[in-house]
Order: C-alpha cells, then sequence, then structure tokens
C-alpha cells in the first residue's frame, strides 16, 4: 500500500455522498474477501481517495476505476499512469456499461466498491444488469444489506429483499463501524457479497414480469395478496386465472406479501398476463 502522502486531500463532497474508508484493517479484509484469481478483473465503483485501490491493484490482472469526482479521477491518473494494467474511467458509475467498461468477459469480471449510500439500490441493479459480473462485493448501509438478507415473514422484509434475491445469492461479509470512515457517517456500514445465478434462473422477459408483480404488491403490502393481484393497475389480473394460479400454487388469497418467499414469487409472476414492457429490461433497474 502506498503511503498516507500519495493521498490526495481535501473535504468529502456532501453533493456526491462521499464517506471515505480509512481503517486499513478493513481495507485488507475486504481485499481478501474478494479472493481475486489469476486473469480476472476486478473494477471498482469509486475508488475514492483510494484505501482499496492500491491494494486492489496488487491483487488483479487488471483495475478499472469508476470515479465521478473530477478531482480524484484525475488524481488516479497521474498516480497509475505508468500503470498498462489499470484503466481509470471519469464518470458515473449509473451511466457506464461495467463490462464493456472492464473488456472482459463477464464471468471474470470482480465488481468492488464502497458505495454511495443515497444510490445504493439504483446502482445495485444497475451492476446487476445483463450480462451480470462473476460477482460484487459492495459497502452498503447496515440497514439496507438487513432489508436485502431478510427472510419472508420480517417487517425489513420487501421489494429489495425479493428482487435481488431472485436473481442472485447474496451474504454478510463483514459489519463496518461508522468509525472506519471520514467524515464519520450516521450509521454503521455492511458489506455483502452478490453472486449470480448461473445459469440465468429467468428470461429477460420472466424477470420483469417478477419485478412489476413484486412493486406492486409491496406497495400495497398491508393488503391481501388476492385484492392485490386483481386490483392493482399494473396487474389487473382476471379473478378466474388468479384463483386458479393460486390454488395450483397452494398459495392463499388472503396471504401478505411479506409472507411468500423469492421462489413463490418467481412461480407467481409467470402467472401475470404478459404486458408491452415485460420485454425491455434495459428500461428496468430497480424496484
Amino acid at each position: 500500500m502506498s503511503s498516507g502522502s500519495h493521498r490526495p486531500r481535501g473535504r468529502a463532497k456532501r453533493s456526491l455522498g462521499q464517506n471515505f474508508l480509512v481503517d486499513r484493517s478493513i481495507c485488507r479484509r475486504i481485499v481478501e474477501a474478494v479472493e481475486i484469481q489469476p486473469g480476472e478483473t476486478v473494477l471498482e465503483i469509486g475508488p475514492g481517495r483510494g484505501a482499496l485501490t492500491d491494494d486492489l491493484a496488487e491483487a488483479a490482472d487488471r483495475l478499472v476505476l469508476v470515479e465521478l469526482d473530477n478531482d480524484l479521477a484525475a488524481h488516479h491518473l497521474r498516480r497509475f499512469a505508468h500503470r498498462r494494467d489499470v484503466k481509470v474511467i471519469q464518470g458515473d458509475i449509473l451511466e457506464t456499461d461495467v463490462v464493456q467498461a472492464a473488456e472482459c468477459e463477464p464471468g471474470h469480471l470482480r465488481v468492488v466498491g464502497n458505495i454511495p449510500y443515497n444510490i445504493t439500490t439504483p446502482i445495485l441493479f444497475h451492476v446487476l444488469m445483463r450480462p451480470r459480473p462473476a460477482d460484487l462485493h459492495l459497502m452498503v448501509q447496515r440497514e439496507v444489506a438487513d432489508r436485502i438478507l431478510a427472510e419472508p415473514g420480517g417487517g425489513t422484509y420487501g421489494a429489495l429483499s425479493v428482487g435481488v434475491r431472485s436473481i442472485a445469492s447474496v451474504d454478510r461479509v463483514l459489519q463496518v463501524p461508522r468509525g472506519a470512515f471520514r467524515p464519520r457517517p450516521r450509521v454503521d456500514s455492511t458489506v455483502i457479497r452478490v453472486r449470480p445465478h448461473r445459469p440465468e434462473p429467468l428470461t429477460e422477459a420472466e424477470e420483469v414480469r417478477l419485478r412489476r408483480l413484486v412493486r406492486a404488491v409491496f406497495q400495497w403490502r398491508r393488503k391481501q395478496l388476492g385484492r392485490t393481484l386483481r386490483a392493482h393497475p399494473d396487474l389487473e389480473m382476471p379473478v378466474p386465472a388468479m384463483e386458479e394460479a393460486l390454488a395450483e400454487l397452494g398459495i392463499e388469497s388472503s396471504r401478505r406479501p411479506e409472507s411468500l418467499s423469492p421462489q413463490q414469487f418467481i412461480a407467481l409472476s409467470r402467472h401475470l398476463p404478459p404486458a408491452p414492457e415485460d420485454g425491455d429490461l434495459a428500461r428496468d433497474r430497480g424496484l
């Protein structure tokens, strides 16, 4: 790791949601958890002042940095000007095709990032657009990690839980206290590992249909499932078809959405009537 003199200085920018990781032991544990293998490319989202960056550069055959902050991107361009195996992109991750930027096979791409809390969900679903990378190791707000990992039946289980875990497995890697950052955030953080399922369990049209279902039922999460299926304007499932689908799946119409597992949502979504937008996954980046 480079010395502190190589770190850029200056205040964090609130407009970019910047909280810089400064705890060296946490940095080492994150890089170790990624378990980078020979031949793999790592894409780091928002390297910031570079707490993880040098360690990643040493561990990966190739490193791609995507940094929105002009000053920090310029710093990394200078720092790695002599390294042909490090590519720096000044830009918004939400406007970056990560596989195209990495110039490698999706299965050889690992994504790492301490991402801004205010846009965690859009970033997560954007990076999980097809073709999906091998995995993601992301630092997120602890409450967001809890929501993603929540089990059916709990108050934190919802659209985010189903949306992510219907296409990927997720586990908790590391808890990170707020004191590991400067400036110090008001919340604790968690590093999660997201591994997209391979082969894909859903077609693109099925995935969009699932998101349409999940979004609708959790908008009306206090209502019984049967009422939402037949009355929500994004669903409007004919009563005979709705009753037949629920009976076939063994799901009572009086159940609440938080009681269904991701697998049950997948099965139920396959009974929905198609909608014109169901084939356009590129337009549907979240929940």
